[in-house]
C-alpha cells in the first residue's frame, strides 16, 4: 500500500483531532473488526467514520479521489451502511437491523462498513449486539458512535478499539474560525458559546444574535441582584434565546430536504423517500442542539463567576472574600444543572431553580 494512503483529505472535515485521525490513518491498512468513536455529536467522529470508512472501501487504501472514495465521503457507497435510530433511543429493531446487515457480503469491495450512530441511547438493548461483535464476518467492520460510555455499555465497548473525539479547545477553534473566513471577534465569540464543538460553531455563525445571547448569559450574575429581574423572568429570556439559537440548523435542515428531494426528483421519485424518517431525525438533532445552546449558555455563566475566584488567585480579591466563597459554590451549582439538563423534561424548573439558588447566595 502506498504509504501516503489513506489520503489526509479523507479527514479534512475532521477539525483539531489529530490524535484520533493518526490513529485511524494508521489503523486502516490492518483494520480490527470493531471501533468506539465517543464524544459529543459535531466533534468530528462521524466525519471521521465516514473517511475511514473510504480508507478501508477504497482499493487503493483511500486515495481520497477515486469513485468509492467519494461515495463514502458522502455516506452513499453500497457497502457503508449507516444505522441512525428510529425513535427517543436505539430500539432493539435498530439493533437487529446492524445484525443483519452484518450477515451480508460487500457488493464492491473488500469489506463493509456499518457506522451506528448514538449507541449510546441502547441502554440495556445494546448486548443485543454483543454476539455479532464476538463473532463478526470477517468481511465487517464496525463503527459505533457515542456520546460516552455509559455503564450499559462498557460490554459493548470492551470489544472494541475505542477512539476519542474531545471537545477542541477554544484556542485551535477560534483558528479554525478565522482560517475559514469569520472576523477575529465574530469568532471568539463564537467558540466561547460552542462548548468545543466545530459543527456547532458553524452554525453559530450563521446566527446574528449568538453575540446577544452570550451577552445575556454573562449579565445573570448582575440581573439576579437587581430588584427589577427576577428568575422566572430571566429564565424566560434564556429560554427564548435559546429556541432562537435553533434557528439557524432548521434553515439548514430546509435546505437539506429541498436537496434531497429535487435529486430524487431527478431519479424518478415522485417524492422524497423516507422523507417521515428525515424530518424526525432534523427534529431530534434540533432538540439536542437547543439542550446544546443551554449548556452552552451554562458555561458563559460559570465563566463569568469562575473570574471572581481567578481574581481572587491573582490577589486581586482575597481568597476569604465571601463574593469569592459564594462564586466558588455558583459554579458547583451550574455545574450540576448542566449535567442534569440532557435527562431533564422540564428546562423551565430546571433552570429557574438554578437562578433562584444564585440569587439566594447573593443575597
Amino acid at each position: 500500500m502506498n504509504e501516503d494512503r489513506p489520503a489526509p483529505e479523507l479527514f479534512a472535515g475532521v477539525v483539531s483531532q489529530e490524535a484520533a485521525v493518526a490513529a485511524l490513518r494508521a489503523a486502516a491498512a490492518n483494520p480490527v473488526h470493531a471501533y468506539l468513536f465517543r464524544g459529543a455529536p459535531g466533534n468530528g467522529g462521524l466525519a471521521a467514520a465516514y473517511g475511514f470508512a473510504a480508507a478501508l472501501l477504497c482499493p487503493d487504501g483511500g486515495c481520497g479521489v477515486c469513485a468509492t472514495c467519494r461515495a463514502a465521503l458522502a455516506g452513499t457507497d453500497p457497502d457503508l451502511h449507516v444505522v441512525r435510530r428510529s425513535g427517543a433511543s436505539v430500539s432493539i429493531g435498530d439493533l437487529r437491523q446492524v445484525v443483519s446487515l452484518a450477515q451480508r457480503r460487500p457488493l464492491h469491495a473488500a469489506r463493509q462498513v456499518i457506522v451506528v450512530l448514538d449507541v449510546h441511547l441502547a441502554a440495556l438493548r445494546a448486548p443485543a449486539l454483543l454476539k455479532t461483535l464476538e463473532e463478526p464476518p470477517g468481511d465487517t467492520v464496525f463503527i459505533l458512535l457515542a456520546d460516552d460510555v455509559v455503564p450499559e455499555l462498557v460490554t459493548v465497548a470492551s470489544r472494541c478499539v475505542e477512539v476519542a473525539f474531545p471537545p477542541v479547545p477554544r484556542a485551535e477553534l477560534v483558528q479554525w474560525l478565522t482560517d475559514s473566513g469569520v472576523p477575529a471577534d465574530m469568532a471568539a465569540v463564537v467558540a466561547d458559546s460552542a462548548g468545543g464543538n466545530p459543527e456547532r460553531a458553524r452554525i453559530m455563525v450563521d446566527d446574528p444574535d449568538v453575540a446577544a445571547r452570550v451577552a445575556l448569559w454573562t449579565s445573570v450574575p448582575e440581573e439576579l441582584t437587581s430588584a427589577g429581574m427576577t428568575a422566572a423572568g430571566l429564565t424566560r429570556r434564556v429560554l427564548d434565546s435559546a429556541d432562537r439559537a435553533v434557528e439557524p440548523l432548521r434553515a439548514t435542515h430546509a435546505r437539506e430536504i429541498e436537496a434531497l428531494t429535487a435529486a430524487a426528483k431527478e431519479m424518478g421519485e415522485r417524492g422524497l423517500p423516507g422523507r417521515k424518517e428525515i424530518v424526525e431525525q432534523h427534529q431530534r438533532e434540533e432538540r439536542r442542539f437547543r439542550t446544546d445552546a443551554l449548556r452552552a449558555g451554562l458555561g458563559v455563566l460559570a465563566r463569568t463567576y469562575r473570574g471572581r475566584v481567578v481574581r481572587a488567585a491573582r490577589g486581586t480579591v482575597a481568597v476569604g472574600d465571601p463574593d469569592v466563597r459564594s462564586a466558588t459554590e455558583a459554579v458547583g451549582l451550574i455545574t450540576e444543572t448542566a449535567e442534569a439538563l440532557p435527562r431533564n423534561p422540564n428546562e423551565t424548573l430546571l433552570v429557574q431553580s438554578l437562578f433562584v439558588r444564585l440569587a439566594a447566595l447573593a443575597a
